[in-house]
Protein backbone atom coordinates (compact mmCIF):
# COMPACT_ATOMS: atom_id res chain seq x y z
CA UNK A 1 0.00 0.00 0.00
CA UNK A 2 1.66 3.23 -1.11
CA UNK A 3 1.02 6.81 -0.09
CA UNK A 4 0.34 7.73 -3.73
CA UNK A 5 -2.48 5.21 -4.18
CA UNK A 6 -4.43 6.25 -1.08
CA UNK A 7 -5.24 9.38 0.87
CA UNK A 8 -3.03 10.33 3.81
CA UNK A 9 -5.72 9.31 6.29
CA UNK A 10 -6.20 5.89 4.72
CA UNK A 11 -2.44 5.34 4.58
CA UNK A 12 -2.02 6.17 8.27
CA UNK A 13 -5.00 4.03 9.34
CA UNK A 14 -3.72 1.11 7.28
CA UNK A 15 -0.30 1.17 8.94
CA UNK A 16 -1.75 1.52 12.44
CA UNK A 17 -4.12 -1.44 12.06
CA UNK A 18 -3.04 -4.85 13.33
CA UNK A 19 -3.67 -8.10 11.48
CA UNK A 20 -6.52 -9.17 13.76
CA UNK A 21 -8.12 -12.59 13.67
CA UNK A 22 -11.40 -13.38 15.37
CA UNK A 23 -15.10 -13.99 15.04
CA UNK A 24 -17.07 -11.62 12.83
CA UNK A 25 -20.52 -10.31 13.71
CA UNK A 26 -22.13 -12.85 11.35
CA UNK A 27 -20.51 -15.75 13.23
CA UNK A 28 -17.75 -16.53 10.74
CA UNK A 29 -14.06 -16.50 11.64
CA UNK A 30 -11.40 -14.58 9.74
CA UNK A 31 -9.21 -11.50 9.58
CA UNK A 32 -10.57 -8.03 10.25
CA UNK A 33 -10.37 -5.61 7.33
CA UNK A 34 -10.54 -2.48 9.46
CA UNK A 35 -10.60 -1.09 12.97
CA UNK A 36 -14.38 -1.35 13.23
CA UNK A 37 -14.36 -5.07 12.37
CA UNK A 38 -11.52 -5.67 14.83
CA UNK A 39 -13.50 -3.91 17.57
CA UNK A 40 -16.59 -6.02 16.84
CA UNK A 41 -14.56 -9.21 17.33
CA UNK A 42 -14.29 -8.45 21.03
CA UNK A 43 -11.84 -9.50 23.71
CA UNK A 44 -10.87 -12.89 22.29
CA UNK A 45 -9.66 -11.52 18.96
CA UNK A 46 -5.91 -11.94 18.51
CA UNK A 47 -3.42 -9.64 16.83
CA UNK A 48 -1.70 -12.31 14.79
CA UNK A 49 1.10 -10.06 13.54
CA UNK A 50 2.12 -8.92 17.03
CA UNK A 51 2.09 -12.48 18.37
CA UNK A 52 3.92 -14.04 15.42
CA UNK A 53 6.63 -11.40 15.19
CA UNK A 54 7.16 -11.24 18.96
CA UNK A 55 7.48 -15.03 19.26
CA UNK A 56 9.71 -15.13 16.17
CA UNK A 57 12.03 -12.49 17.60
CA UNK A 58 12.16 -14.38 20.89
CA UNK A 59 13.30 -17.47 18.99
CA UNK A 60 15.89 -15.41 17.10
CA UNK A 61 17.28 -14.17 20.42
CA UNK A 62 17.53 -17.67 21.88
CA UNK A 63 19.04 -19.22 18.77
CA UNK A 64 21.67 -16.48 18.35
CA UNK A 65 22.77 -16.65 21.97
CA UNK A 66 22.79 -20.45 21.91
CA UNK A 67 24.88 -20.40 18.75
CA UNK A 68 27.33 -17.97 20.34
CA UNK A 69 27.58 -20.17 23.44
CA UNK A 70 28.24 -23.31 21.39
CA UNK A 71 30.89 -21.58 19.28
CA UNK A 72 32.54 -19.71 22.14
CA UNK A 73 36.31 -19.89 21.98
CA UNK A 74 39.13 -18.88 24.28
CA UNK A 75 41.03 -17.66 21.25
CA UNK A 76 40.12 -14.77 18.99
CA UNK A 77 36.36 -14.33 19.47
CA UNK A 78 33.99 -13.92 16.56
CA UNK A 79 31.88 -10.80 16.08
CA UNK A 80 28.82 -12.66 17.41
CA UNK A 81 30.69 -13.84 20.50
CA UNK A 82 31.96 -10.31 21.14
CA UNK A 83 28.43 -8.93 20.89
CA UNK A 84 26.90 -11.59 23.14
CA UNK A 85 29.65 -11.22 25.75
CA UNK A 86 29.19 -7.43 25.73
CA UNK A 87 25.42 -7.74 26.22
CA UNK A 88 25.79 -10.30 29.02
CA UNK A 89 28.39 -8.16 30.83
CA UNK A 90 26.22 -5.07 30.41
CA UNK A 91 23.14 -6.80 31.85
CA UNK A 92 25.19 -8.41 34.62
CA UNK A 93 26.58 -5.04 35.72
CA UNK A 94 23.06 -3.59 35.68
CA UNK A 95 21.77 -6.41 37.89
CA UNK A 96 24.69 -6.04 40.30
CA UNK A 97 24.05 -2.32 40.56
CA UNK A 98 20.28 -2.51 41.10
CA UNK A 99 19.59 -5.87 42.76
CA UNK A 100 20.96 -6.30 46.27
CA UNK A 101 19.69 -9.82 47.00
CA UNK A 102 20.36 -13.37 45.84
CA UNK A 103 18.09 -14.80 43.16
CA UNK A 104 19.38 -16.81 40.18
CA UNK A 105 16.31 -15.90 38.13
CA UNK A 106 16.87 -12.15 37.99
CA UNK A 107 19.92 -11.96 35.69
CA UNK A 108 18.53 -14.34 33.01
CA UNK A 109 15.18 -12.55 33.23
CA UNK A 110 16.85 -9.16 32.80
CA UNK A 111 18.82 -10.43 29.80
CA UNK A 112 15.66 -11.83 28.20
CA UNK A 113 13.67 -8.66 28.82
CA UNK A 114 16.40 -6.40 27.45
CA UNK A 115 17.09 -8.36 24.28
CA UNK A 116 13.46 -9.21 23.53
CA UNK A 117 12.24 -5.63 23.95
CA UNK A 118 15.22 -4.33 21.97
CA UNK A 119 14.54 -6.70 19.06
CA UNK A 120 10.85 -5.81 19.02
CA UNK A 121 11.72 -2.12 19.04
CA UNK A 122 14.35 -2.64 16.35
CA UNK A 123 11.66 -3.66 13.87
CA UNK A 124 10.70 0.03 13.75
CA UNK A 125 13.91 0.71 11.81
CA UNK A 126 12.81 -1.42 8.84
CA UNK A 127 11.39 0.57 5.89
CA UNK A 128 7.78 1.03 6.85
CA UNK A 129 6.22 -0.28 3.59
CA UNK A 130 8.38 -3.33 2.91
CA UNK A 131 6.80 -6.03 5.06
CA UNK A 132 3.21 -4.67 4.76
CA UNK A 133 3.66 -4.77 0.96
CA UNK A 134 4.78 -8.41 1.15
CA UNK A 135 1.79 -9.17 3.40
CA UNK A 136 -0.68 -7.48 1.03
CA UNK A 137 0.83 -9.41 -1.89
CA UNK A 138 0.10 -12.60 0.07
CA UNK A 139 -3.52 -11.55 0.54
CA UNK A 140 -3.29 -10.29 4.14
CA UNK A 141 -5.22 -7.05 4.74
CA UNK A 142 -2.88 -5.55 7.37
CA UNK A 143 0.50 -6.05 9.02
CA UNK A 144 2.09 -4.12 11.90
CA UNK A 145 5.70 -5.16 12.25
CA UNK A 146 6.58 -3.51 15.61
CA UNK A 147 5.12 -5.63 18.43
CA UNK A 148 5.97 -3.03 21.09
CA UNK A 149 3.53 -0.58 19.46
CA UNK A 150 0.74 -2.99 20.42
CA UNK A 151 -0.45 -2.38 24.01
CA UNK A 152 -1.46 -6.04 24.25
CA UNK A 153 2.21 -7.00 23.96
CA UNK A 154 3.55 -4.36 26.34
CA UNK A 155 0.88 -5.17 28.93
CA UNK A 156 1.63 -8.87 28.52
CA UNK A 157 5.26 -8.18 29.40
CA UNK A 158 4.50 -5.83 32.28
CA UNK A 159 1.85 -8.10 33.83
CA UNK A 160 4.29 -11.01 33.75
CA UNK A 161 6.82 -8.88 35.63
CA UNK A 162 4.05 -7.81 38.02
CA UNK A 163 3.13 -11.45 38.69
CA UNK A 164 6.77 -12.17 39.60
CA UNK A 165 6.82 -9.12 41.88
CA UNK A 166 3.73 -10.36 43.73
CA UNK A 167 5.10 -13.90 43.92
CA UNK A 168 8.42 -12.88 45.44
CA UNK A 169 6.79 -10.31 47.73
CA UNK A 170 4.67 -13.06 49.28
CA UNK A 171 7.44 -15.67 49.17
CA UNK A 172 10.08 -13.50 50.85
CA UNK A 173 7.84 -11.73 53.40
CA UNK A 174 4.94 -14.11 53.81
CA UNK A 175 1.29 -13.14 53.23
CA UNK A 176 1.15 -11.30 56.55
CA UNK A 177 4.36 -9.40 55.96
CA UNK A 178 3.29 -8.39 52.48
CA UNK A 179 -0.09 -7.17 53.76
CA UNK A 180 1.60 -5.29 56.59
CA UNK A 181 3.88 -3.59 54.09
CA UNK A 182 0.84 -2.34 52.20
CA UNK A 183 -1.36 -1.50 55.21
CA UNK A 184 1.02 -0.05 57.82
CA UNK A 185 3.20 2.31 55.76
CA UNK A 186 3.88 5.22 55.51
CA UNK A 187 1.36 6.51 58.09
CA UNK A 188 0.64 5.08 61.59
CA UNK A 189 -1.19 1.77 61.80
CA UNK A 190 -4.56 3.29 62.74
CA UNK A 191 -4.58 4.91 59.28
CA UNK A 192 -4.24 1.54 57.56
CA UNK A 193 -7.17 2.19 55.15
CA UNK A 194 -5.34 5.24 53.82
CA UNK A 195 -2.07 3.31 53.67
CA UNK A 196 -3.74 0.41 51.88
CA UNK A 197 -5.27 2.75 49.33
CA UNK A 198 -2.04 4.63 48.64
CA UNK A 199 0.19 1.56 48.54
CA UNK A 200 -2.37 -0.38 46.51
CA UNK A 201 -2.57 2.35 43.90
CA UNK A 202 1.23 2.54 43.79
CA UNK A 203 1.48 -1.21 43.36
CA UNK A 204 -1.06 -1.35 40.54
CA UNK A 205 0.56 1.65 38.86
CA UNK A 206 3.79 -0.29 38.35
CA UNK A 207 2.67 -2.60 35.51
CA UNK A 208 0.48 0.12 33.98
CA UNK A 209 3.31 2.66 33.80
CA UNK A 210 5.77 -0.01 32.64
CA UNK A 211 3.51 -1.01 29.74
CA UNK A 212 2.35 2.46 28.73
CA UNK A 213 5.84 3.96 28.77
CA UNK A 214 7.13 1.42 26.25
CA UNK A 215 3.97 1.52 24.15
CA UNK A 216 3.74 5.32 24.09
CA UNK A 217 7.33 5.93 23.07
CA UNK A 218 7.36 3.29 20.36
CA UNK A 219 3.94 4.26 19.02
CA UNK A 220 5.05 7.87 18.73
CA UNK A 221 8.22 6.82 16.90
CA UNK A 222 6.24 4.67 14.48
CA UNK A 223 3.84 7.54 13.81
CA UNK A 224 6.73 9.83 12.90
CA UNK A 225 8.04 7.25 10.41
CA UNK A 226 4.54 7.02 8.88
CA UNK A 227 4.26 10.80 8.55
CA UNK A 228 7.70 10.99 6.94
CA UNK A 229 6.71 8.22 4.51
CA UNK A 230 3.81 10.39 3.32
CA UNK A 231 6.35 12.86 1.96
CA UNK A 232 7.44 10.32 -0.65
CA UNK A 233 4.04 10.69 -2.26
CA UNK A 234 4.75 14.32 -3.18
CA UNK A 235 7.13 15.91 -5.66
CA UNK A 236 10.79 15.01 -6.04
CA UNK A 237 12.03 17.78 -3.75
CA UNK A 238 9.63 16.77 -0.99
CA UNK A 239 10.61 13.12 -1.41
CA UNK A 240 14.30 14.01 -1.15
CA UNK A 241 13.65 16.00 2.01
CA UNK A 242 11.66 13.06 3.36
CA UNK A 243 14.62 10.77 2.73
CA UNK A 244 16.89 13.04 4.76
CA UNK A 245 14.35 13.22 7.59
CA UNK A 246 13.88 9.46 7.53
CA UNK A 247 17.62 8.86 7.83
CA UNK A 248 18.01 11.42 10.62
CA UNK A 249 15.06 10.07 12.60
CA UNK A 250 16.27 6.48 12.16
CA UNK A 251 19.69 7.40 13.60
CA UNK A 252 18.07 9.15 16.56
CA UNK A 253 15.56 6.33 16.95
CA UNK A 254 18.38 3.84 17.54
CA UNK A 255 18.95 5.61 20.85
CA UNK A 256 15.24 5.52 21.68
CA UNK A 257 14.76 1.80 21.04
CA UNK A 258 17.86 0.97 23.10
CA UNK A 259 16.89 3.33 25.91
CA UNK A 260 13.36 1.91 26.13
CA UNK A 261 14.71 -1.63 26.36
CA UNK A 262 17.15 -0.52 29.06
CA UNK A 263 14.44 1.28 31.05
CA UNK A 264 12.11 -1.73 30.91
CA UNK A 265 14.94 -4.01 32.08
CA UNK A 266 16.08 -1.65 34.84
CA UNK A 267 12.57 -1.17 36.23
CA UNK A 268 12.06 -4.93 36.18
CA UNK A 269 15.22 -5.37 38.28
CA UNK A 270 14.27 -2.55 40.65
CA UNK A 271 10.73 -3.85 41.17
CA UNK A 272 12.06 -7.33 41.94
CA UNK A 273 14.62 -5.85 44.35
CA UNK A 274 11.78 -4.03 46.13
CA UNK A 275 9.83 -7.28 46.28
CA UNK A 276 12.77 -8.97 48.04
CA UNK A 277 13.38 -6.08 50.46
CA UNK A 278 11.80 -5.93 53.91
CA UNK A 279 10.70 -2.33 53.42
CA UNK A 280 10.48 0.07 50.43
Amino acid sequence: MSAQAHTSGEYIKHHLQNLTYGRHADGTWGFAHGADEAKEMGFWAINVDSMAIAVGLGLVFMLLFRLAAKRASAGVPSALQNFVEWVVEFVDSSVRGSFSHQNPLVAPLALTVFMWVFLMNFMDLLPIDWLPFVASSAGLPHLKVVPSTDPNVTFGLSLTVFALVLYYSVKMKGPGGFFAELAFQPFPKFLFPVNLLLEGVGLIAKPISLALRLFGNMYAGEMIFILIALMFGGNLLLAAFGGVLQWAWAVFHILIITLQAFIFMTLTIVYLDMAHAEHH
